[in-house]
């Protein structure tokens, strides 16, 4: 029950965010009604759990999204630089980072910030020799492989794990 409020809560932010209606008319209640029933439509879907309602993450994300942001803007400018150079200082590198996250969790949001920095994607990820990174260029790849993200998503992943210990 807790998940599935803090899913209510969260979707209504993002609404009120997003649509930037503030006063009660019919859009306003139209929206409030589609949350509640994408929420009713999870429950029933039986999705409300720890990893799709990661509520357990606790504000260490709000610390990780920013740093990730900057790491987003800093991609962008390294591969925007490669391209505009007469001659486009391009290297496309595939390398195996192993994961440092215990969970599935975990590994998904390491595999998905590898993604959403540009110049690198994860293309597959493997219990036995870790994620495979497609980097646009060798120091792409060393970035990946310095292991900052990847230290970086499993401390959100203990904190969660050393609160579920203690509450066991």
């Amino acid at each position: 029950m807790t998940r599935a409020l803090g899913l209510l809560v969260v979707l209504a932010a993002v609404w009120l965010l997003l649509s930037g209606i503030y006063d009660f008319n019919l859009l306003y209640w139209l929206g409030a009604g589609s949350v509640i029933a994408c929420v009713v439509l999870a429950i029933r879907m039986d999705v409300v759990d720890h990893e799709g309602v990661p509520l357990d993450l606790g504000w260490r994300i709000l610390i990780y999204w920013p740093w990730l942001f900057v790491e987003i803007v800093k991609a962008n400018i390294d591969v925007v630089l490669r391209l505009l150079r007469p001659s486009p200082d391009i290297s496309p590198t595939l390398i195996r980072t192993p994961p440092l996250q215990r969970t599935d969790l975990g590994k998904v949001i390491y595999a998905n910030s590898i993604t959403l920095t540009p110049g690198t994607i994860s293309i597959d990820i493997d219990h036995e020799h870790g994620i495979l990174v497609h980097a646009l260029s060798k120091s792409g790849a060393e970035g990946v492989l310095s292991d900052d993200m990847n230290r970086r998503c499993a401390a959100l992943e203990n904190d969660r794990l050393h609160r579920e210990a203690r509450d066991a």
